[in-house]
């Protein structure tokens, strides 16, 4: 099969979509299938620039890390496209790239599917709280619940997810299919180097989040956590691995709260050669966001064998199963802390609990998700085919 994915995002930019995009053209290769994507040009190369599409982009007021895809950019190179022969159109995001995907769609005359990454309830609120909140949810159940009737199919990370989007009216074919672990998210990090590079003393206690530094994801939560923790264990240290919209703020926070001996920001970190070490040094990985669709940093913190405590929100709730390398928690400061506190000062049971996380991490296999979406692109096309013999 061959297949164009269509995205307002991906690497250098680094977030948990451009992952994703990443880990299935990777395994859908693998299967023996051909797939193209089309993302913005950031000016400066991903590793892998393999049949990549990069159009000319502008960059975003509000919002510097993005950039704004060009429309007619992309339809200038319609006949090319129109030349490939494309099966089926996967788009990952719902901004220009949505609205690219379903007209390519058209032209092209394929169908078109596209992955539901982001909770834009909780998301628009972040990035216009000058608007009441309530006004914010309308519009992202009305735009959600539009462009998800204007599609062949949707892919969803998890089924509480996909209940909200039930409830939304989306109509559409809908299939849950999280992104699933890479075999070199297994490959052991090097706890000690890392901690050697960065100055953290061998034996300090450490906790950990990795992900887009953003206010959806609720960090403000956890330094109120380290806070907290710190009354107990005076050198604990969190490591704030990631960069984003948000940074400023922590670091403002983090010094009106006199936690800068016990905070330690490191920005991005490469994927396939320190984050495996990064996972791999913290004695506890914590999480606390409210909108993820599936969280797929708690799968690479167990699949390094490091224990996690995490509230289990949204399409957390699908990936994390209590006792399985995770200490579910509220998001209450006191539950939350006091997990935390436990767990440090139960060397042998956040041993075994990191072992227990990392078979469970096994169990999400990136192959096999691919396998599925396969089967799910395969549905799509012959349901387009059968609507056209109708027709």
């Amino acid at each position: 099969m061959k297949i164009l994915f269509i995205s307002d995002v991906y690497f250098p930019r680094i977030n948990g979509v451009s992952t994703s995009i990443e880990t299935f053209r990777k395994e859908l290769r693998a299967l023996g299938h051909i797939v193209h994507l089309i993302a913005p040009d950031y000016l400066t190369p991903s590793t892998d620039e393999t049949d990549i599409l990069r159009i000319a982009a502008s960059t975003i007021p509000l919002d510097p890390e993005d950039r704004l895809m060009s429309y007619k950019g992309v339809m200038k190179n319609l006949d090319k496209l129109r030349s490939e022969h494309y099966d089926i159109i996967h788009i990952q995001t719902p901004f220009v790239a949505h609205y690219l995907g379903t007209k390519l769609s058209q032209r092209l005359n394929i169908p078109c599917v596209e992955t539901y990454h982001t909770f834009f309830e909780e998301y628009l609120y972040h990035y216009i709280p000058f608007v009441p909140k309530r006004l914010t949810q309308l519009i992202a159940k009305r735009f959600s619940r539009h462009q998800g009737n204007s599609l062949g199919g949707m892919i969803v990370p998890s089924y509480p997810m996909l209940e909200v989007l039930k409830n939304y009216g989306i109509t559409a074919s809908t299939e849950v299919i999280p992104t699933g672990i890479e075999p070199e998210s297994f490959i052991t990090g090097d706890r000690f180097a890392f901690r050697q590079k960065y100055g953290i003393a061998q034996d300090r206690p450490t906790l950990l989040f990795v992900g887009r530094v953003a206010f959806e994801k609720n960090i403000s939560f956890l330094l109120d956590v380290v806070s907290e923790v710190r009354k107990a264990i005076p050198d604990i240290l969190f490591i704030i691995a990631g960069e984003g919209p948000a940074l400023k703020s922590l670091e403002h926070e983090v010094k009106k709260m006199d936690l800068s001996n016990n905070v330690k920001f490191i920005g991005y970190l490469d994927r396939h050669s320190e984050l495996n070490s990064c996972y791999r040094c913290a004695d506890i990985f914590i999480f606390a966001s409210r909108t993820e669709t599936q969280g797929l940093v708690l799968l690479e913190a167990m699949a390094q064998a490091t224990p996690v405590v995490s509230t289990a929100e949204l399409g957390t709730r699908d990936v994390l199963k209590e006792g399985q390398g995770v200490w579910i928690a509220r998001e209450e400061l006191a539950d939350f802390s006091d997990k935390v506190i436990s767990m440090l000062k139960q060397a042998d049971a956040r041993i075994a609990l990191g072992k227990l996380g990392q078979d469970y991490a096994y169990g999400w296999s990136a192959s096999r998700q691919a396998m599925r979406m396969m089967m799910f692109y395969q549905t799509v096309l012959d349901a387009s085919e059968l609507g056209e013999l109708a027709a």
